[in-house]
């Protein structure tokens, strides 16, 4: 067991580590909405040919020959899936999918003759974070400076080949920081963890979780002598699912008490009794909450209201008859529709 803490060592890499978060965190809630999970591994993996490629050419590890042609690898994936995207949507996840095992593996078979080849493709995926300097991260730094500013300065407006472009050159740089698995969960467990909370918190409660995670995971890596990459993708795994299950999840929507129409308020009281058998149904998200509602929403004469992503569920509309009854029927809506124009015609 570890005892000694070089903060030599663990400064560079919790700095790769929040580097590596800056850019994936909203590039991991994008890839949640886009539904294409996966291609973050495809690509990465891609990168990581190109890498492996540079190196059996015999070129310097760290030096822009390597970068150029892991760069050059990854754009040329990301050009690709945007082609398939536009032909052939419905079957997109799937060819990610078969991208990401044609790269493995190329890897594989780059490696083959190569007497350290298990070593290179184990850090290839686990990565070594723990062996980052500072000078390695400076241009890094820049890169993610100059993708971020891009990235905030056209939001939604981002068309899907930029969206893939920023995807393939982040990826590149953070690959061979932290390996294939950290950026995979550097992508998708903060935003998995924080998709129940409101958009405004989103961001910064995933950035809280994956630095939490980076530093714990390279803290017990440290005392245990444990694979830092791996302690860390277990740590963001089990803080992501306390703080998914911590979270409430009406965050979303936010609802309060208030009357509706006076004229429902005087209501009489068996009305009351039709309006409270109807069952109120969850809205938005909530609907697949387990958590009891709120009994003053609950109350005759009162409704939720607030902002809501979805407004699937409407009030049913009530017909109100001159003799105090109340139908809730779309017949009896017709009816009294049709009873106050007559009641229009006439008195014109």
């Amino acid at each position: 067991m570890g005892s000694d803490f070089d903060f030599t060592i663990v400064g560079p890499a919790l700095l790769a580590g929040m580097l590596v978060l800056s850019t994936h965190v909203p590039l991991g809630k994008r890839v949640l909405e886009r539904g294409i999970i996966f291609i973050d591994l495809a690509i990465a993996q891609v990168a990581g040919v190109g890498v492996i490629l540079a190196n059996n050419l015999g070129w310097e590890a760290h030096g822009w020959e390597v970068q150029l042609v892991a760069v050059g690898a990854a754009m040329l994936a990301a050009l690709s899936l945007n082609v398939t995207e536009k032909h052939w949507p419905d079957i997109q996840e799937a060819l990610i999918g078969v991208l990401f095992v044609l790269a493995a593996t190329a890897s594989v078979l780059l490696l083959a003759d190569n007497p350290h080849g298990g070593e290179h493709l184990k850090e290839l995926l686990v990565g070594q974070i723990l062996w980052v300097d500072y000078r390695q991260l400076l241009p890094i730094a820049a890169v993610y400076a100059l993708l971020l500013a891009v990235w905030f300065r056209l939001g939604s407006r981002m068309p899907t080949l930029g969206f893939y472009l920023v995807f393939a050159v982040s990826i590149t740089a953070s690959v061979q920081l932290v390996g294939v698995y950290l950026v995979f969960s550097s992508l998708i467990v903060p935003a998995l963890a924080t998709r129940r909370l409101a958009p405004r918190h989103q961001l910064p409660a995933a950035w809280c979780i994956g630095l939490l995670a980076y530093a714990g995971g390279i803290g017990l890596s440290m005392v245990l002598d444990y694979p830092t990459g791996a302690l860390i993708v277990w740590v963001m795994a089990v803080m992501a699912m306390a703080a998914f299950l911590w979270s409430p999840s009406s965050s979303v929507c936010t609802f309060s008490s208030a009357s509706t129409r006076p004229e429902a308020n005087a209501a009489p009281a068996h009305s009351a009794v039709i309006a409270a058998s109807v069952p109120t149904a969850p809205r938005g998200d909530d609907f697949f909450s387990s958590a009891a509602p709120n009994s003053s929403t609950n109350m005759p004469g009162k409704r939720p209201i607030g902002r809501c992503s979805s407004t699937m569920w409407k009030r049913p509309k009530t017909a109100s008859h001159g003799d105090g009854s109340v139908d809730s029927s779309m017949a009896g809506v017709r009816r009294s529709a049709r009873a106050r124009r007559g009641r229009r015609r006439r008195s014109g």
